[in-house]
């Protein structure tokens, strides 16, 4: 029996983690789950050629329409009726979808870190997969094909709806907004009970407890002018400059850890001008809303005392302005300890002999926890690194680890149908 979300309480006994190692067992001993192990290593050159391929097809922030096509059609090829909503998501349902029992979701983004205009130069070298977003997310789309290749292939049908989903914007600017269309629809709030994201590499790692951050671009204006003639207008560089000084005295609290930092700076023309503008973001990460709160009210009183000390009293026509506009804003959450979803990837790493913790990190699974609907982050398997360089890579050793910890935590969670049984 399936220990899935929203279908029964904590009280019946029947979501313990003990329950759910038997549960895991259980699976592990069937003919259809050896089956399907079996298949991830044979089919371990297929995967990666997959891997290496949809990494090849640029998919910058806002820019993943051309992968997403491309990972909707390697779907259909394999069977599946697939739906691409209005920015760009992927929708494919294991079996056919139910009206009344929501479905357990399993997700890897779409796009990467890199602008539209980078070389991919995607490659193998030996055992490695090398290129920009090789691993994040290469590997986790990999995983996701993987998964709905064995389901097919294997005739694995679950007792609950699975719905496999390719989302955009997970990175950066991105600001998680495939995840926000789709939890903004009652459909999807309703009909997804639990969501699994796959992202980066790795199997030691559960994402259970969802960073917050947000983000701010500052911009600061001024008539600009000549550095000769026009010397004593005020300059919205130096004014930058003083916010950010008082910025980095900011105190920050050890516990919760809480952070800020000044990632870019730009403005200005030349050398011998008074620039007209010049702008800053910032990011401000923190396990706590109030923390969040706090330093987003501490950084506009820097960007506003920076400007005030910075205005010329003998150009009273002439003087600095000031914008602070949010460019991202991801919500903290904490998944519960007795969440189904939580005992079934811990029943996994038993039974494959895991050792994984608890890791705080911004992801796709911000979105669902902060509606109060079970999520978690874990890796594709193998190993990775260089994440967000253009020398990112990927070792696909071990990979099939990995993708028995996604089928067992998928079928524990959704349960197995075997021959025979009734629908």
């Amino acid at each position: 029996m399936p220990i899935f979300p929203r279908t029964t309480q904590a009280s019946s006994g029947r979501l313990d983690f003990a329950t759910a190692q038997k549960l895991v067992a259980s699976l592990a001993a069937s003919s259809k789950v050896h089956e399907a192990f079996d298949w991830f290593l044979s089919h371990e050159r297929e995967i990666a050629t997959f891997q290496l391929e949809i990494t090849s097809v640029g998919a910058a922030s806002f820019g993943e329409e051309r992968r997403s096509r491309f990972f909707a059609e390697a779907l259909e090829v394999l069977g599946y009726t697939v739906e691409r909503d209005e920015v760009g998501n992927v929708l494919a349902f294991a079996d056919a979808p139910s009206k009344t029992v929501p479905a357990l979701a399993i997700s890897a983004h779409l796009d990467t870190v890199f602008p539209a205009d980078t070389k991919l130069n995607v490659r193998r070298e030996h055992t490695r997969l090398l290129g920009p977003g090789i691993s994040d997310n290469g590997a986790g789309l990999a995983a996701l094909w993987a998964l709905a290749a064995v389901i097919k292939d294997c005739g694995l049908r679950m007792k609950h709806p699975v719905l496999l989903l390719g989302n955009v914007g997970e990175e950066g600017d991105g600001d998680l907004r495939g995840m926000r269309h789709l939890f903004s629809q009652e459909r999807w709030r309703e009909g997804i009970s639990a969501l699994l994201v796959v992202d980066g590499a790795g199997v030691d790692s559960i994402v259970a407890e969802a960073l917050g951050s947000r983000r701010f671009e500052v911009t600061i204006s001024g008539p600009g002018g000549h550095s000769w003639s026009d010397f004593g207008i005020p300059n919205p560089i130096v004014a930058l400059a003083r916010a950010i000084d008082l910025i980095t005295e900011l105190p920050l609290p050890a516990t919760p850890k809480t952070t800020i930092n000044v990632g870019t700076v730009e403005g200005g023309t030349s050398v011998n001008t008074i620039p007209e503008m010049a702008s800053m973001r910032v990011d401000v990460r923190s396990s706590e809303p109030s923390e969040l709160d706090r330093l987003e009210r501490s950084m506009q009183d820097c960007v506003r005392q920076a400007v005030m000390d910075s205005q010329s009293p003998r150009s009273v026509h002439k003087q600095l302005k000031y914008e602070i506009r949010v460019v991202g804003n991801r919500p903290a959450a904490e998944l519960r300890l007795d969440a189904p979803i939580l005992h079934a990837v811990r029943a996994a790493d038993s039974q494959l002999g895991i050792k994984s913790r608890i890791h705080r990190a911004s992801t796709d699974a911000n979105i669902p926890l902060s509606l109060g609907i079970d999520a978690l982050a874990i890796g594709a398997g193998g190993s990775g690194g260089g994440a967000h360089t253009l020398h990112e890579w990927f070792e696909p050793l071990g990979r099939d680890t990995g993708m028995k910890r996604i089928l067992l935590a998928t079928l524990a969670l959704a349960g197995l149908k075997e021959d025979g049984t009734k629908e």
